[in-house]
């Protein structure tokens, strides 16, 4: 893959995704070059000129006022870095890391930090030869931006620190870096404080996690659209007569996902003239609900995209006018409200999924065997899968508390206020990796109820859909042994194998 410039246009969501997961390197822009340059200048100007200025020649937070002399800027930013390594817990996934290096390369690169060449140039050397800070995943409040995970990221820039061995060993930063031709950065004035403030790594698990929340979204249209074929409900109110009346965004997208999923459906077709004069709500409210929770990612997309094009340093490097001034760029209050919304979110599409996949397995309730199973009760069919979707759901609920409505004071009261941003980016990677699980076991109930439905045939989308399963889980017959089965369609969610079949259908 051709490495990703940075500095000279737009990073994307997509660009950022595919340094993460896809191995694309990076390369610093010759505009961005020049911008690094210039600030710099501007750094070591006021440095020489013993000027104060906040995280250059002072200490920090509520230590801002104590003078620092010039010859002591470097151990002042090791200092700094060293002392904000306090992360603890698991490590963040590679991807993730990746993530955020690129995020952070970004931000240099608009001039605002006043960070030399060579720092910007060991961020891309490092994407390209991919070695991967090990960055524990709790300590970060999302005030000053992810100042504890960013601080290990720093360590192992300098070779202090370790890196990623595998997805979750790790390895001493140093012989790596020099192995692979790199010189372990020693920090100069202000590139400790440029490298630790700032909102990287809640905004690189917001990247991933907006693709990975829109992919779940096109899932839920098409495994809806399956379970609505095996409960032989009606796609009447998905008609787009009716949703032009509450023309929501996302409401309009996931009806019409529905109605081309389910076309030239032989099921629905036996079912046309039934008696039943109306579906449950989490059949016939599928465009509603699902609608809402893709119109809440798509904020989520609106506000990651700007942050990780912005400048959430501190200070503030201005060329222009020779200025470096204190602000606040680096609360992460944009992205923790956004990303608690979407954790709701994502929470709902699990929880009437879980309903969906209640109602198949209820033979009152569908028509058809009870638990999905001929001879039950010497078989119990997918009875206990809807459990482990119910314990799944029931722990979403508990994550979805907003991590944002809550505040601890540090810093002796200097930061008095901070987002928690980190803590709702990581509940929102949770509960994605639920949800895609609770969806996985309505897909495979989906699938098994439109066999038990042969020989009438499925619509054109949810054939696919129903192939999806039957490549990875075969009919159920009698009981076996469903866990790795319900792990391999969960799989097939993640990777976007669902979402694919309603994206083709909505390109015609």
């Amino acid at each position: 893959m051709d490495a990703i410039t940075i500095g000279d246009g737009p990073l994307t969501i997509e660009k950022v995704a595919a340094v993460a997961r896809e191995g694309a390197s990076v390369r610093l822009g010759e505009e961005g070059r020049g911008r690094v340059a210039a600030a710099r200048a501007l750094i070591d100007r006021l440095v020489a000129e013993e000027r104060v200025v906040y995280g250059v020649t002072t200490g920090f937070g509520q230590l801002a006022t104590t003078h620092i002399p010039s010859e002591k800027a470097r151990e002042l930013q090791e200092n700094l870095v060293r002392s904000h390594a306090v992360g603890v817990g698991d490590p963040l996934p590679r991807d993730v890391v990746r993530a955020a290096l690129a995020i952070r390369l970004n931000t240099l690169a608009k001039g605002y930090s006043g960070v030399r060449l060579e720092v910007a140039e060991l961020l891309a050397g490092m994407l390209a030869e991919d070695l991967v800070p090990y960055v524990p995943s709790k300590g970060s409040l999302g005030a000053s931006g992810d100042l504890a995970p960013s601080a290990h990221a720093v360590r192992a820039m300098m070779g202090e620190g370790e890196l990623l061995e595998g997805e979750a060993g790790r390895a001493p930063a140093l012989p790596a870096l020099r192995a692979a031709g790199l010189e372990p950065l020693t920090l100069a004035a202000k590139e400790g404080v440029s490298l630790l403030n700032g909102t990287q790594f809640m905004a690189a698990i917001g990247c991933l996690a907006v693709l990975d929340g829109e992919a779940l979204l096109d899932s839920a249209d098409v495994v809806g659209a399956m379970s609505l074929e095996g409960l032989r409900a009606s796609v009447g109110p998905f008609q787009e007569r009716i949703q032009l009346l509450r023309p929501i965004p996302g409401q309009l997208r996931t009806a019409a996902h529905v109605r081309r999923a389910t076309e030239g459906s032989g099921i629905m077709l036996s079912h046309l003239n039934c008696d039943k004069v109306q579906d449950a709500y989490s059949v016939r409210c599928i465009p509603q609900v699902h609608g809402a929770c893709r119109d809440a990612v798509r904020w989520l997309r609106e506000v990651v995209s700007i942050e990780i094009e912005s400048v959430t340093d501190n200070p503030i490097v201005f060329t222009e006018s020779g200025e470096i001034i204190s602000a606040g760029n680096f609360h992460g209050e944009p992205l923790a409200l956004a990303l608690d919304l979407a954790a709701m979110s994502v929470s709902e599409i699990a929880s009437i999924s879980e309903r969906r996949t209640f109602r198949l397995l209820t033979s009152s309730l569908s028509e058809l065997p009870p638990f999905l199973t001929n001879d039950s009760g010497l078989n119990n069919g997918y009875m206990l899968a809807q459990y482990t979707a119910a314990a799944l759901v029931a722990e979403n609920k508990v994550l979805c508390h907003p991590a944002s409505v809550d505040s601890i004071p540090t810093s002796g009261d200097q930061e008095d206020h901070v987002s928690m941003g980190m803590t709702a980016a990581l509940k929102l990677e949770q509960v994605l990796r639920n949800a895609q699980t609770v969806l996985a076991i309505e897909a495979l109930c989906a699938a098994q109820a439109i066999d038990l439905l042969a020989p009438l045939a499925p619509g054109v989308g949810t054939a696919r859909g129903h192939a999806v399963v039957r490549r990875l889980a075969p009919t159920l017959e009698r009981d076996r042994y469903l866990a790795p089965e319900i792990e391999a369609v969960s799989g097939a969610v993640a990777a976007g194998e669902f979402a694919a079949v309603a994206r083709e259908l909505e390109r015609g």
